[in-house]
């Protein structure tokens, strides 16, 4: 079941919702402009420090990470003023408060990027009230074997540049692909594993049906929020770890929460998320 013709919430119209998905789309574009661009040439590279305050060399960023937060933030600026904005390079919230947040990862996958290997992305989430209403990911690599971006609101399927994606699930093939960290003695055997490197990627990849089903540790909000209006979009599952066990993905919360939100997730094709869900409690 796809989320064409769910209701909208209070405060947001038809007309609204296409602007911003509008606006999703040309940021997601522009993240892609800005990579394609960089190709081949040789970037500035830091690395982050984790929280214990030493040099983390699993988080790289780049000159261009960086530099495509800022002309996202000045376009949001200029259109949404009044839209919050949650980005991995920067902290400033200029609406904080806001009903209206985008949250933004202009690079998704940057070992990936740094170093040539063609699977990365840029990311672009809308939420209101903390649930994703739009999102729109540009993927280096897809289901037409070319970059794109893959889009989609509360009240459409999932569309690549404007088209909709046809899913085809074939019976005949019976191990399907997993994006799964590592492939653990517990994980049944119905799955072949794969890593990206891109949690952005994966959501598009499991909206448009290349992946199953995939299971995230602890994603920023930022990393997944494009991608979960993807997933919506398309008709799958997503389920979050509580205090309970795994649950139904309700929002990331309110604007306070939503910088340190990082819980394990599972999402994708409804049965593969139970068995997963099961298979990992």
């Amino acid at each position: 079941m796809s989320a064409a013709g769910v209701g909208l919430p209070d405060g947001l119209s038809p007309a609204l919702l296409a602007e911003i998905e509008a606006m999703a789309l040309e940021l997601a574009r522009l993240a892609g402009t800005q990579m394609a661009q960089a190709l081949g040439h040789t970037l500035a590279v830091e690395y982050k420090s984790d929280p214990a305050g030493q040099l983390s060399l699993r988080d790289p960023v780049s000159e261009v990470d960086r530099a495509v937060e800022v002309l996202m933030r000045a376009r949001l600026a200029e259109r949404f003023p009044d839209h919050d904005v949650l980005g991995e390079e920067m902290p400033d919230r200029p609406a904080f408060g806001s009903r209206f947040v985008w949250a933004v990862d202009p690079v998704d996958g940057t070992a990936n990027f740094i170093n040539g290997f063609p699977l990365f992305s840029g990311s672009v989430g809308v939420l209101l009230d903390g649930r994703p209403i739009a999102g729109a990911v540009w993927c280096a690599s897809s289901h037409a074997l070319r970059a794109g971006v893959y889009h989609a609101t509360v009240q459409s399927t999932l569309r690549f540049e404007e088209e909709p994606v046809a899913r085809a699930y074939n019976p005949a093939i019976r191990r399907r692909l997993a994006g799964l960290a590592n492939h653990a003695p517990n994980i049944p055997s119905a799955w072949e594993v794969r890593r990206t490197g891109s949690a952005a990627i994966e959501c598009a990849f499991i909206a448009a049906g290349l992946l199953e089903v995939a299971r995230f540790e602890r994603p920023n909000a930022w990393d997944v929020a494009g991608g979960f209006a993807l997933v919506q979009a398309a008709g799958g599952t997503i389920r979050t770890l509580g205090a309970e066990g795994w649950e139904d993905f309700a929002g990331f919360g309110a604007a306070e929460e939503l910088a340190g939100w990082r819980r394990p997730v599972v999402l994708g094709r409804a049965e593969a998320v139970e068995l997963l869900c099961a298979a990992t409690r």
